[in-house]
């Protein structure tokens, strides 16, 4: 790509690169990163140029985790306003989840119906999951060769009677359709005997709660999986890891070249039981929040790569579904917006650095996707980046957050790291908290 199709410079003294981080210019061509320069590189003729200054410019993150519910409960998300929020927290891609939407994506026609509604909302890049449940192992392959990135299921009920869960022998079957044409199983590791065999004290007190989801259950669920996966030589991913006691069982499988890979969210990293009041149950998702000592574990999994990637499994719902009763709220945490502040915040005083950061929220979801156009900032990536003020605070406003139903579990909190700018293949698409008009791409595998 020569200089004379360079439109675009940005700048900045902290550019995260996979090479580390520097000064640097990064020039942009018809949507797509051209090159990355040296910081004092001559600017073409007839580009612009934008100087950060000493903010950071970091890749785009890739969220592969969001219940958008729309179509057919969109009042508790819709892609406007989910992809408005992850724009103004940094995120230029995500992945939609196959569930809380009606129809669920476990059909090429409920694919279709949902690419639809998000065509001319989606602020940000969008891609799909699709679904696996008991009576569509027959969808997989059509669904899987109309764009979807892979199969959530769950091992345990979902909260949603649209999307039942997979018994052993169902798990088994579909994950064995999956491999046999490539695909990825992402997977709601949860025991349901262990569930079921769980102490169930409703109320507003979070030990009930959390008496109720033991870890025990995504031990024994992950388990399983890990034996699958091995015996059926399949890719599987093991969604919103809890429990810390399950680090060891798939660091041993990891090593033993079973094909699995792990996330974790910003509310296991971040939060911790020990703060949850008593029918904050905006505090409450499956699997729950874990104690203190269970997340110090999580961040040393996250230090030694055996979790892969931190995503939000953004889940929100309407405000008269978060009861005070721990056992009949919605379960979800809203928190696209606030994910990158939220882990940058925590990982800062752990140790960890920005560099760090932009490799579990960027760069791994991207590889676990197979989005190799996004996810680094080096020549032939998409042009998607944000703009960090990393030392700059601010306070948590419920009534600042962009997405539909303003409840959120960090309310009122200080959170270290502002999101200046978002950029979507060299256009601003957020400018100090102010969205432009919607300019995203749905997304399909390989494309």
């Amino acid at each position: 790509m020569s200089n004379v199709d360079v439109k675009l410079v940005l700048r900045s003294t902290r550019v995260i690169t996979p090479d580390g981080t520097r000064p640097a210019s990064v020039a942009v061509a018809a949507g797509k990163i051209a090159a990355v320069l040296p910081y004092d590189a001559e600017v073409p003729a007839g580009a612009r140029l934008e100087d950060f200054g000493d903010d950071v410019l970091l890749p785009g993150l890739v969220d592969t985790h969001v219940h958008v519910n729309d179509p057919g409960r969109t009042e508790w998300e819709g892609f406007w306003t989910a992809t408005r929020a992850a724009a103004a927290g940094g995120i230029t891609t995500l992945l939609d989840m196959p569930l809380n939407s009606l129809p669920p994506t476990t059909t090429v026609a409920n694919l279709a119906a949902k690419q639809e509604v998000a065509r001319s909302k989606a602020h940000i890049d969008v891609g799909f999951w699709g679904g696996a449940i008991p009576s569509n192992v027959k969808d997989l392959r059509p669904l899987y060769d109309a764009g979807v990135f892979g199969f959530k299921c769950f091992l345990s009920p979902s909260g949603v009677e649209e999307f039942p869960e997979l018994d052993q022998e169902q798990l088994a079957r579909s994950m064995a359709e999956i491999a046999g044409f490539g695909g990825l199983l992402i997977v709601h590791a949860e025991d349901p005997h262990h569930l079921a065999a769980a102490p169930q004290e409703p109320g507003p007190a979070y030990a009930n709660f959390l008496a109720s989801r033991p870890r025990d259950a995504e031990n024994t669920a992950i388990e399983g999986l890990i034996a699958h996966a091995k015996r059926l030589d399949a890719r599987v991913h093991v969604l919103h890891l809890s429990s810390s006691d399950a680090l060891p069982l798939i660091a041993a499988a990891k090593r033993e070249g079973v094909k699995i890979s792990v996330e974790s969210c910003p509310h296991f990293l971040t939060l911790t039981a020990e703060e949850v009041p008593d029918g904050a149950t905006e505090f409450k998702c499956c699997p729950p929040i874990r104690e203190a000592e269970n997340q110090d574990a999580l961040w040393e999994g996250l230090a030694d790569g055996t979790i892969d990637c931190i995503v939000s499994d953004h889940s929100p719902c309407t405000t008269d579904l978060k009861t005070p009763d721990f056992a009949t709220a919605w379960g979800g945490i809203s928190s696209l917006q606030l994910g990158l502040p939220a882990i940058w915040t925590e990982a800062r005083k752990r140790g960890h650095t920005l560099q760090d950061v932009v490799r579990w929220m960027s760069a791994a979801p991207a590889r676990l996707a197979g989005l190799g156009h996004k996810g680094a900032i080096e020549a032939g990536r998409d042009a998607d980046f944000a703009v960090l003020a990393p030392d700059e605070t601010f306070t948590v406003d419920p009534a600042e957050l962009h997405h539909r139903n303003q409840v959120t579990a960090y309310a009122g909190k200080t959170l270290h790291g502002v999101v200046r700018s978002t950029w979507l293949r060299g256009e601003r698409i957020v400018e100090n908290g102010t969205l432009a008009e919607p300019t995203g791409r749905l997304l399909e595998r390989n494309n």
